[in-house]
């Protein structure tokens, strides 16, 4: 006899499942850190692996039975080396934010300094900002971007880690549209005897697809999440070079962490395996080149452009030009189809809740195979939706637009029913 499904289980929990996959199915996803995992992917995360506890490392473990899950593991360093060009890799934190957290454990003390970009500048939240940990438990300085242009600030970088000496400096973001000039960081860095992290976790897909400049050999210590732009799993990892392998290893276990979460890491191996193959280069251009043209359609209507444009996967508008705020501009989206989420934009005069911005992401789109035809049809309807997010025909009329797109391009590892 065989075990009961979910649904036979669980009711309840299985119909919100399958809403949620229709959600996913019927709406353009356009918030830049979700993609649509493949069905491989998924499949791994889902895995009996999950079942398994692996306290330590491959080959010292403080549990037995670890035959395969060491060389699961294995298999996702030795690929990811390949893919990123580096010397060590941890797979093993939770998420981003908990691997930021453990580089900050490896190299600080309460009370250390560190400088990182700030929240309202693009930054995240783990480089320091003051209600994180990391601002609250070290001596955290902020940078941000020029007034005029909205680039990063790379003389008020250097001002301050020459005042303040820190311990580490942060390059990284998560709501900024343009390449992080890397060089320019080390060189900063190196004059002050700083350690370089950058925290890659929005465009480490990129970077494997060769779209994106890389801090590989430039930043010494290197964190990612493992889903956004690389379409993995929910998950962490770090990157760095092998000077540093000890510390990072220690601070993510057992500094932070106990167990492994191990089907987590299976799915990264398999999303490893599938960034190694040309075609996630071709993908990798096309999120690129998707972005650059719904750009190019905002714009064209007027929507203003958060330095004038993206370099990735990402786009940052301020929508006020339009009348309205991004917080109910995006709740008008998402009743036409269009899934984003409201931001703040540089020197925003709104509150964090209720700030003047929108974030977009070309990703999750492009995994449906999607391209620039179809970016300037959508960068279409959401001015048309900014410049009327009341009338409820407008919404009504861009919604079944979406829909019929929708049903045209697959999303990767979900089944229409």
């Amino acid at each position: 006899m065989s075990e009961p499904t979910l649904t036979q289980v669980d009711p309840e929990i299985a119909s919100l499942i399958a809403h949620e996959e229709r959600r996913q199915l019927d709406n353009l996803r356009l918030i830049a850190s979700e993609n649509y995992a493949s069905r491989a992917v998924q499949e791994a995360t889902a895995s009996p692996l999950s079942n398994k506890y692996s306290e330590g490392y491959a080959g010292k473990r403080y549990y037995q039975g670890q035959e395969y899950v060491d060389q699961v593991e294995g298999l996702a360093i030795a690929r990811l080396k390949q893919l990123f060009g580096v010397e060590h890799v941890n797979v093993q934190p939770y998420s981003g934010s908990p691997a930021n957290l453990a580089v900050h454990y490896a190299f600080l003390r309460p009370g250390d300094r560190t400088v990182g970009l700030g929240l309202p500048a693009g930054g995240h939240l783990t480089h320091g900002w003051k209600v994180s940990i990391t601002g609250d438990y070290f001596e955290a300085h902020q940078y941000g971007v020029r007034a005029d242009d909205h680039r990063i600030d790379l003389d008020q970088v250097a001002r301050l880690v020459k005042e303040h000496r820190p311990k580490i400096l942060w390059c990284g973001t998560t709501a900024y549209p343009r390449h992080v000039p890397y060089a320019e960081f080390a060189q900063i860095a190196r004059d002050a005897g700083a350690i370089l992290v950058a925290d890659i976790a929005h465009v480490s897909g990129l970077i494997a697809g060769g779209a994106h400049p890389s801090p590989v050999g430039l930043a010494p210590i290197i964190t990612s999440t493992t889903h956004k732009t690389l379409r993995g799993p929910r998950g962490g990892m770090i990157l760095c070079e092998a000077r540093y392998a000890k510390e990072i290893d220690k601070a993510v276990f057992p500094g932070l962490q106990g167990g492994p979460h191990n089907s987590g890491i299976a799915a990264l191996a398999v999303a490893a395996h599938e960034a190694l193959a040309p075609s996630f280069r071709t993908y990798a251009k096309a999120v690129v080149d998707n972005a650059r043209a719904m750009g190019e359609a905002l714009m064209s209507r007027g929507v203003d452009l958060v330095t004038g444009g993206t370099d990735t996967h990402l786009l940052l508008a301020d929508v006020t030009s339009k009348n309205v705020a991004g917080k109910p501009a995006a709740i008008a989206l998402e009743a036409a189809g269009i899934v984003c989420n409201y931001n703040s934009v540089p020197f925003d005069t709104r509150k964090p809740f209720d700030p003047s911005g929108i974030r977009l992401g070309t990703a999750a789109v492009t995994s449906r195979g999607m391209g620039e035809g179809e970016m300037r049809i959508i960068g279409g309807w959401i001015a048309d939706v900014l410049e009327a997010p009341t009338d409820a025909a407008v919404l009504a009329r861009v919604r079944a637009e979406v829909l019929a797109l929708c049903q045209t391009f697959p999303a990767p590892g979900l089944e229409r029913r």
